[in-house]
């Protein structure tokens, strides 16, 4: 038999992966109705519209 390796990737390789999702924010938009902040394509949490 081969040798076989102990990792499939190298911990730095999903490190990279794991920090850019991480980096992402969520994204808001002004209410029409109440002019707050709230969730892109979302209810707004405080006039429900």
């Amino acid at each position: 038999m081969a040798p076989l390796p102990k990792r499939k990737f190298s911990t730095r390789r999903s490190g990279k992966r794991e920090t850019s999702k991480a980096k992402s924010l969520p994204n808001l938009v002004k209410c029409k109705n109440c002019g707050k902040e709230k969730l892109a394509h979302r209810i707004c949490k405080y006039c429900n519209k």
